[in-house]
């Protein structure tokens, strides 16, 4: 899809392009959209009507055109989004995202009000799902305390990622992740599930996300790092009421941690928080069936709205 500033979006569509409620996928920082692969099948068949499912590559991120120094910015990837929006969804839209996607949420939220608002129709974007999502000056600190933050400004790289990565690269090699062997497996996975997994991440999840983080490191790593540290600070959700918001939590996640999940969502009368066991960061891989519920639950108020609007 080709942005009105002549950059391109990587997107993936499932389902019919008129459905009623199309859900789109918004991921998290030096992700792509393959985060979503176990949402993205299972969605279609879990809701009670016919859905579109639109999955896509945030700019600077995959397949889809890369950041400069000035288009790196959450406030940027929140009008990309209100592009895509237009231009992908014929009915009603539930936003879920995951991180840096759920931030991206947010922006959306605050730059283009419009789209949350309407009173002679039910509104463009209708429902959101904010997987481990936190905003403020208490997730800023929360970020810094576990190294998610920047070092310095010399360094605009995690600490904790920049850390993994050269641990990695000089235990594996340049080829990082094609080199991945048994007998390595064990000390790479030690080193991912401290930052990013809980307790018992799948090796098929954990070979997938160093290869989207490699993909992106370090310059798309470094070009975002400052703007979503910067944002994250003042950023804040309100809603109309009746939107049906859900922020899900991983209990052992060390990047976002459950309470500042919640705090996000303090004061939305229709905001509800759930927390899963056992997991981390990387919660659309580690517990796609526990996120499958809550999405769904979304869909069905939306649809439901829509009902009562005819």
């Amino acid at each position: 899809m080709r942005l009105s500033d002549g950059a391109a979006l990587h997107v993936i569509r499932d389902g019919p392009p008129d459905a009623d409620v199309t859900v789109v996928l918004a991921h998290g920082y030096a992700l792509d959209h393959r985060c979503w692969h176990y949402l993205a099948a299972d969605l279609p068949a879990a809701v009670e009507q016919p859905i579109q499912v639109v999955s896509y590559d945030q700019r600077g991120h995959g397949s889809s055109s890369a950041a400069t120094a000035r288009t790196a910015t959450v406030e940027q990837l929140g009008d990309d989004l209100a592009e895509l929006i237009e231009h992908v969804a014929t009915g009603s839209v539930v936003v879920v995202g995951h991180s840096m996607g759920g931030l991206t949420a947010l922006a959306l939220r605050e730059r283009h009000p419009a789209l949350f608002e309407r009173t002679d129709a039910p509104p463009t974007v209708a429902g959101l799902v904010l997987l481990a999502t936190g905003a403020g000056e208490r997730a800023a600190e929360a970020r810094a305390a576990t190294g998610l933050a920047v070092e310095s400004s010399a360094c605009r790289i995690p600490a904790v990622i920049n850390r993994l990565m050269w641990d990695l690269e000089s235990l594996l090699g340049s080829a990082l992740v094609d080199l991945v062997t048994d007998r390595s497996h064990k000390a790479m996975v030690t080193s991912m599930r401290w930052s990013l997994f809980g307790d018992d991440p799948h090796q098929d999840d954990v070979l997938l996300t160093l290869r989207m983080i490699r993909d992106h490191w370090p310059k798309t790593m470094a070009l975002f790092r400052t703007a979503l540290d910067d944002y994250v600070r003042h950023a804040q959700l309100s809603l109309p009421a009746g939107t049906p918001v859900i922020g899900v939590a991983g209990e052992r996640d060390r990047l976002v941690p459950q309470q500042q999940v919640a705090a996000l969502l303090d004061g939305i009368a229709d905001a509800t928080t759930f927390v899963l066991p056992g997991t981390g960061h990387l919660i659309p891989l580690e517990a796609p069936a526990l996120i499958l519920p809550r999405v769904t639950a979304v869909v069905h108020a939306v649809q439901r709205r829509l009902r009562e609007a005819r």
